[in-house]
């Protein structure tokens, strides 16, 4: 299945050659997970605090489909 990654901010550092414009379009197993994608992409799942998979927030742990538009954040700090 095909999937659109979009990361945000410290976590594109994870991902050499990362396009912020266009992000990451790739093959996944059916039945993956966020966390196996992240994996799949040298994503430390630790580091990723907030999950968007088609505009709606997500848990690590719900399973992708096919054309699934997913956004990962790290934490987020500021005063």
């Amino acid at each position: 299945m095909r999937i659109l990654v979009k990361l945000s901010t410290t976590l594109r550092d994870c991902v050499p050659g990362y396009d912020a414009e266009t992000g990451l379009s790739l093959d996944m197993p059916e039945g993956a997970s966020v966390r196996e994608l992240a994996r799949h992409i040298h994503v430390p799942p630790e580091e990723i605090k907030i999950v968007m998979i088609n505009g709606r927030q997500s848990e690590g742990t719900d399973t992708l489909r096919d054309g699934d538009r997913v956004a990962l954040f790290p934490a987020v700090g500021g005063g």
